[in-house]
């Protein structure tokens, strides 16, 4: 459905939290991906991420993010890891408006205490610094608004 809002950006971006805003504003239905990954799976995702590894979570992430068909326009929030998958990312694009919630490195570190207790799907000695380099060009990529 073409009406619909996809918000990606880095873990602690504000998806979720401008995704409820935004929707409530614009009457629009709201579609939190880290939810469903978490009810799919029936676990949380840092202990998805525990069991399958980094890429096992990965691949956990994009079956969910591929199986979003919204019956009425809905802001999507997805996971930070989205745009890792391009298969996830071609399906986004297809129900509508991609939108980078760009923040600074700064600003993301600022908010991130504990990266995997969040979830964040990083690699054994990864940093957020690391993971903002890698995904920064690939939000770019997708995004129709930054």
């Amino acid at each position: 459905m073409p009406g619909n809002i996809i918000l990606i950006g880095m873990p602690a971006s504000g998806k979720s939290t401008l995704g409820v805003a935004a929707a409530k504003y614009l009457g629009l239905d709201f579609v939190d991906a880290d939810i469903l990954i978490q009810r799919r799976f029936e676990t949380t995702l840092a202990r998805l991420i525990e069991r399958r590894g980094v890429e096992g979570f990965l691949d956990a992430e994009c079956e969910t993010l591929r199986s979003i068909s919204p019956d009425h326009p809905s802001v999507i929030a997805t996971g930070g890891s989205a745009v890792l998958r391009e298969a996830a990312m071609e399906h986004l694009r297809s129900l509508g408006t991609v939108v980078y919630l760009r923040v600074s490195l700064d600003g993301i570190v600022k908010r991130i205490n504990e990266p995997h207790s969040r979830g964040v799907a990083m690699k054994d000695g990864e940093t957020i610094a690391d993971v903002y380099r890698e995904r920064s060009p690939l939000y770019e990529k997708y995004a129709d608004f930054i």
